[in-house]
């Protein structure tokens, strides 16, 4: 534990950088003072929502997703996990950090079971396009008729900023865990484009490229193409906060 804090002191030594947006993607560069290499974690942050997806470098396959609200004010940072791969016993708990940024980097740290957990995030951007936001999959078109559904404990939510995107199927209540993938993102003119970097059902996948067509109707993005397993949808997302009323 002394030589973690000694880490973060030496940190800190450094010109602090005013507080900003944690809206954006970050990537994880330290985790408790070791420069992290083998493995790949990608954070969003947007609208009171954050995900992450990590997975092995050397052969893209998945290692673990979580997720959830977070807050964040004066230096104090909380996120409840709605999903939490490692450890589904955890969802719905809020676990409590301190944020400090050094040199334009986030520093989040807390003290858990006696150890102290130090990690150094790098954003990876913070741009912004026509789909930023969170959303959650409200409606489906099959033929010439739309279903729509009301989110409930079982949900799928897909958050989009910075050019990265992840998509995660879940349950908070049962906390169950059904799957996810995510990558970086163009939307430009009604066309949107994925390139998947991590996916949870299958590491082959890595590396597609899927081109869709997209629409924002009355807030709502319609979304179409042909999904991963070359099937023809139609999706409607809505934002997150007014689509998922909660309990």
């Amino acid at each position: 534990m002394k030589a973690t804090i000694l880490f973060i002191t030496a940190l800190l030594f450094f010109n602090l950088a005013e507080a900003q947006s944690l809206e954006g993607a970050w990537k994880l560069t330290h985790q408790d003072g070791q420069e992290v290499t083998d493995i790949e974690y990608i954070k969003i942050y947007q609208d009171d929502y954050f995900a992450y997806g990590a997975k092995q470098v050397a052969d893209n396959h998945f290692i673990s997703a979580g997720g959830g609200p977070f807050s964040y004010e004066d230096g104090k940072y909380m996120e409840t996990l709605d999903f939490f791969t490692l450890d589904p016993f955890q969802v719905g708990k809020t676990n409590k950090y301190k944020l400090d940024w050094v040199n334009e980097k986030m520093v989040i740290s807390s003290e858990i079971n006696g150890k102290m957990l130090v990690e150094i995030w790098e954003k990876v951007s913070d741009a912004e396009d026509d789909l930023t936001g969170n959303w959650v999959i409200t409606g489906r078109k099959r033929g010439e008729e739309i279903s729509r559904s009301t989110p409930g404990a079982r949900r799928t939510v897909k958050i989009l900023s910075g050019g990265r995107f992840q998509w995660i199927a879940f349950n908070s209540e049962t906390k169950e865990f059904s799957g996810t993938g995510g990558g970086t993102y163009t939307a430009k003119d009604g066309k949107y484009v994925e390139s998947i970097t991590f996916f949870s059902r299958d590491d082959s996948r890595v590396g597609a490229n899927l081109d869709f067509n997209y629409e924002v109707i009355d807030g709502e993005w319609h979304h179409s193409g042909l999904s991963s397993t070359g099937n023809p949808i139609y999706e409607i997302w809505t934002p997150y906060a007014i689509g998922y009323q909660g309990k």
